[in-house]
């Protein structure tokens, strides 16, 4: 009972590789040889090359070769690599981890030591207490947690370490202040919240329009208590001109010093872009 279809398959084979060779060979066929060629193929159940679309015929190797590529997007790893970070480590980086750590240190000292918050206050008519300076210091972070994580998985791990050294030196400028623990921890759980919210704001901000950002930082740095819409438009300037000097900035400069060197608020010619200086540092990376 299985002779007929053993039959018909062997003369199917034997059709289908005549036509495949008949078409491989490279060999001009007439228009008869053609039709039999297509009358096998048809019998057999198979698609002929001639019915091939046009691009697979007519695109050459290497054309094809360029389609095919994938075009990565973000870092390559290996599956261990993606293992441990899945499991909470951090797998090797391009830099030593250490200084990486020395460089987010760094960063964020230039956000609390290279910022005039008496000016910002002045101009922002900001109270001088401990949250308007916490206010002022992470909207600094949070452009440069912005610039950072567009280093890949190097910038991330940076910010990770920007964000710990800010949660300590509050923690550190609390205590000096007096502030006991109760007050301290319930002080740091707002801030913890007032952070993260911002972040979001100042994400959206960013990449929106002037009026998005300027109604995130009316929410976070003004605590919606800005009347003088000359104040929220001083600040809109500053955000867009310091976020478009500090992407200037090369990123593996910034990785292994984490100098910033910021704008300052008030300008005569906010639209010009300062002349970046590229730092220097040892071969140790310091």
């Amino acid at each position: 009972m299985y002779r007929r279809p053993l039959q018909f398959a062997a003369r199917s084979v034997a059709h289908v590789s005549a036509c495949r060779a008949a078409f491989a060979g490279g060999k001009a066929l007439d228009q008869e040889a053609c039709f039999r060629a297509l009358a096998a193929c048809q019998q057999a159940g198979v698609s002929s090359p001639l019915v091939t679309p046009c691009r697979t015929l007519h695109v050459t190797t290497q054309l094809r070769n360029v389609k095919e590529t994938r075009q990565h997007t973000e870092e390559e790893v290996g599956a261990f690599t993606k293992l441990i970070e899945a499991m909470g480590f951090t797998g090797p980086l391009k830099y030593n981890k250490w200084k990486i750590k020395i460089a987010a240190l760094r960063m964020y000292t230039c956000c609390v030591e290279r910022i005039n918050y008496d000016e910002f206050f002045e101009k922002c008519t900001l109270p001088d207490t401990l949250n308007s300076w916490f206010l002022v210091a992470q909207l600094h972070v949070w452009m440069c947690l912005v610039r950072m994580r567009q280093e890949g998985r190097e910038g991330k791990y940076m910010c990770r370490y920007i964000v710990h050294s800010m949660w300590e030196d509050v923690e550190q400028r609390s205590k000096i202040m007096g502030i006991d623990a109760i007050h301290r921890k319930e002080a740091m759980k707002a801030m913890t919240e007032t952070f993260y919210a911002a972040i979001f704001g100042y994400d959206e901000g960013i990449l929106s329009d002037d009026c998005v950002l300027a109604a995130a930082l009316w929410r976070n740095l003004f605590n919606r208590q800005c009347e003088d819409p000359r104040q929220l438009e001083l600040m809109v300037e500053y955000v867009r001109k310091q976020m478009q000097y500090i992407d200037a900035l090369d990123g593996d400069d910034l990785l292994l010093t984490g100098e910033v060197k910021w704008r300052p608020l008030v300008e005569e010619n906010a639209q010009s872009i300062l002349k970046v200086v590229k730092p220097t540092y040892n071969d140790a990376g310091l």
